[in-house]
């Protein structure tokens, strides 16, 4: 008993001393500098915001179209589907239609703000605003690419079905699950010891 005791609490002062130095550890990696200016110049896709305010926002009013056409082409592919009747095509292009439609939303809602970024002259909240739209941008290039991988029902089964059973002639005509009317009953075996 003495010896869990003791184990305890050589434990519970292992634990407690870890964590103190986790803690000190953690507190003076805080003090690194972050990483090079040059990496917080570039967006997901690779662009360069090294653009003035402006700059951003004429590009951006320009990617507000284009997202909204890839979003109707969608669309159309959906409309499509429902006049065939295709419900797991439609259920596949409905879902990346919506959320083609919050991502290109979110983007106009963002092209307000970056113009009122521009308006007051403040480059790192244009910055900010010009990296989400570009992420949101990227977000409906690749729902695109997702609507066209939406697969519909199969073809192949139209008009009505006619199923053909052939039996082998070699499979016997009883049910073994049945319980025989005369069931074989064995013998119980000779004793063949002169003991018993």
């Amino acid at each position: 008993m003495r010896f869990i005791t003791k184990s305890w609490a050589v434990a519970s002062l292992t634990v407690v001393i870890s964590t103190a130095v986790g803690v000190a550890i953690a507190q003076e990696n805080t003090n690194t500098p972050l990483a090079a200016p040059s990496a917080a110049n570039t967006v997901s896709g690779g662009e360069d915001v090294s653009l003035s305010p402006q700059e951003m926002l004429d590009k951006v009013r320009a990617m507000i179209p284009e997202m909204e056409q890839q979003r109707v082409t969608v669309a159309v592919q959906l409309s499509e589907a429902k006049k065939k009747r295709d419900v797991v095509k439609s259920l596949c292009l409905d879902d990346k239609s919506k959320q083609m439609k919050l991502a290109s939303d979110t983007a106009r809602d963002r092209v307000v703000a970056l113009s009122s970024a521009v308006s007051q002259n403040d480059p790192d909240r244009a910055k900010h605003e010009f990296t989400v739209i570009q992420v949101l941008r990227e977000r409906v290039q690749t729902l695109v690419a997702e609507a066209q991988q939406c697969i519909g029902e199969e073809t192949g089964f139209v008009g009505n079905t006619n199923v053909i059973v052939n039996v082998d002639p070699a499979i016997p005509s009883t049910d073994p699950s049945e319980f025989p009317e005369d069931p074989v009953v064995s013998e119980p075996p000779v004793l063949s010891s002169p003991l018993m």
